[in-house]
């Protein structure tokens, strides 16, 4: 663990076993107060992240079923039309950039499936969402502030259209928010406008910087690449290690409502404390060789990719079908590729590819 003066004083801690531990213990560590470091946020409260049990536990509740299994598992047709139709202009071209010209607009297809979107909405979703995370990439704060704002109007449009027309809550997230009743009464209009707002986010920007990091790694590593071209059934376990090696959130944060002793060191009462997953993910006392890829390990299920405790992510099947189909249709797009350029990593707050250049090769 370390602490650091920067951005007002936040403590990290980085060995798998104290993050799995503070992130499972929502009693002691709350996240309500602070959820990342540094702060980002400049608008109201995002359920289900921004509170703690049992004050987020109606948002989750309501979300679960919409991100089941079978439902999940529903969407798998559209995803292959949709990574297909964006690779097969790529293939036309000779390649591209695998996040500016596919990951970048997969998720936000998908995502706008899977809320019963408009296709203007899913067109300015797609937009928005891009400026944010370019503003977010370059720090630049006012950017920011201003995306953050139109991602709001995006949620707020829809929250607005689905009071107007409510669809059903077992086939629509919005319809499902605007359905709960805790204690006999609505959850506030802010905090379900924040919740979509919320998962918009995560929806989109995670899968992409995902799907070009295990790109990126597998235009180095052509074996790789073959193997897995010629054995899909290996897909499942090799995007569990992608996940592991590149961990797409650095970390979120929690705060301790007392005074706690970890490895030592006495962390004070409502100093932040950031979980660092990524570094987690690649402690050496639980990951044997933990910064080589390898289809083999007997532990993924010790991976902290999707989180732990009450605040692992809800839609963590929906993202992980996503990165298994991204990768089964982009191996099969093509007989092979190659970087065709630098990749550009990102900066903040997520751990993999902004920029992802390739070339496909073509059957000899």
């Amino acid at each position: 663990m370390a602490h650091s003066d920067a951005w007002g004083g936040f403590w990290a801690l980085m060995k798998h076993a104290d993050v799995a531990a503070v992130a499972a213990d929502w009693q002691t560590y709350l996240t309500s107060q602070q959820n990342v470091v540094p702060k980002v946020a400049f608008t109201g409260r995002r359920p289900p992240l921004h509170l703690d049990p049992p004050e987020h536990t109606p948002y989750r509740r309501a979300l679960a079923p919409l991100l089941s299994d079978r439902r999940v598992a529903a969407l798998e047709p559209v995803m292959r039309r949709i990574c297909r139709d964006l690779l097969a202009a790529m293939v036309a071209r000779g390649g591209g950039d695998v996040c500016a010209d596919f990951s970048s607009h997969m998720p936000v297809a998908v995502f706008g499936h899977w809320m019963n979107l408009s296709e203007l909405a899913v067109d300015q979703l797609a937009q928005v969402g891009q400026r944010y995370n370019i503003a977010v990439q370059s720090n630049d704060i006012e950017q920011t502030r201003i995306a953050s704002a139109a991602l709001y109007e995006v949620a707020q449009n829809v929250v607005a259209a689905r009071r107007a027309s409510p669809l059903a809550v077992e086939t629509d997230a919005t319809s499902a928010l605007l359905a709960v009743r805790v204690d006999g009464a609505p959850l506030p209009d802010e905090l379900i406008v924040g919740t979509i707002r919320q998962v918009l986010v995560v929806g989109l920007i995670a899968p992409s910087v995902v799907i070009g990091a295990m790109a990126v790694h597998l235009a180095r590593d052509p074996a790789l690449q073959t193997k897995l071209r010629d054995d899909r059934t290996l897909l499942p376990a090799a995007v569990d290690e992608f996940l592991r090696l590149y961990t797409p959130y650095r970390g979120f944060a929690r705060t301790a409502e007392r005074d706690v002793c970890i490895r030592g060191r006495t962390i004070p009462a409502g100093e932040p404390i950031a979980l660092v997953y990524a570094s987690a993910n690649r402690d050496e006392d639980v990951f044997e060789d933990p910064d080589s890829f390898r289809l083999d390990r007997p532990n993924m299920t010790a991976s902290l990719a999707f989180g732990r405790g009450p605040h692992m992510c809800v839609g963590a099947g929906l993202g992980r079908l996503e990165l298994i189909v991204a990768l089964d249709e982009l191996l099969s797009a093509a007989p092979g590729f190659v970087l065709a350029g630098e990749p550009m990593p990102t900066r903040f707050p997520e751990i993999g590819a902004l920029s992802a250049p390739i070339r496909f090769e073509q059957a000899a």
